[in-house]
């Protein structure tokens, strides 16, 4: 799966988005391309729970 995080803006980000996702679903692998403000998840189909760990981190993400 990958989203589009427009507000993805710094390392902080990405720690705190990936700490979201791999919390919300144990196993999930997140890779985060930071220049392009685009995250990839794997190890899981679980898109409604991957896509609100992103909104709860308080990041705005859209399918990519």
């Amino acid at each position: 799966m990958q989203y589009q995080v427009p507000d993805m803006s710094c390392d902080h980000c990405v720690k705190t988005i990936t700490r979201a996702i791999t919390e919300a679903v144990p196993g999930a692998a997140v890779q985060a391309d930071l220049p392009n403000h685009r995250v990839t998840v794997t190890g899981t189909d679980d898109k409604v729970t991957v896509e609100q760990a992103i909104r709860q981190a308080g990041y705005s993400p859209t399918a990519a």
